[in-house]
């Protein structure tokens, strides 16, 4: 596996936010991470294809995906560091692996070597019942459905313990510290 990919060890315990694009894990995390007094990792895909996507008009290529793994490894590390007892995390490299198959029906072999090494207490599953948000970035609102259900199948082949949130952000903050604050007080 490659260096720059590897997960530091850290005892804090640590949430994904997981699920297809315009689904609500960046709010999400923004508001867990409050609701804890925590940090939270943002996704680094998107400043990084924002400004590709700005320079050149071009959203992401195939080689962009290994870099984008390795950038959130580096923000997720450096954040792991600081947390004490939780962190969230906006993606991790399964959901990356996931959009690189799902948009070239490949991915790298560093990134596949590396998601099985990769510990992580909980997935929060984001459902496509909220509405899509378009911007420069997303560009799939009539496929929600299939990349859901990708994601979901992802998470199953994995064995990763998640959870499926549904609703509202009331509803889905309300259904995820209940999961979190139950886990939490086991660990």
């Amino acid at each position: 596996m490659e260096e720059k990919l590897r997960q530091a060890p850290s005892n804090c315990f640590k949430v994904v936010l997981f699920g297809p694009e315009s689904t609500g894990k960046t709010t999400l995390s923004r508001q867990l991470a409050s609701h804890y007094q925590t940090d939270w990792v943002p996704e680094f895909a998107r400043e990084y294809l924002q400004k590709k996507w700005n320079k050149t008009g071009i959203i992401c290529e195939f080689s962009d995906i290994l870099p984008i793994a390795i950038g959130q490894m580096r923000l997720e590390n450096s954040k792991a560091e600081k947390a004490d007892e939780i962190l969230f995390c906006d993606t991790d490299l399964l959901e990356t692996a996931v959009y690189s198959q799902a948009y070239y029906n490949d991915c790298p072999s560093e990134l596949l070597q590396a998601i099985p090494h990769h510990h992580y207490d909980l997935y929060l599953l984001t459902y496509i019942d909220v509405p899509w948000e378009p911007d420069d970035l997303r560009d799939r609102p009539n496929q929600r459905a299939e990349m859901f259900a990708f994601f979901q199948e992802n998470l199953e082949k994995y064995n990763r313990n998640y959870v499926l949130l549904r609703g509202d952000q009331r509803q889905r903050l309300e259904a995820a510290t209940r999961v979190i604050d139950k886990l939490v007080s086991k660990k």
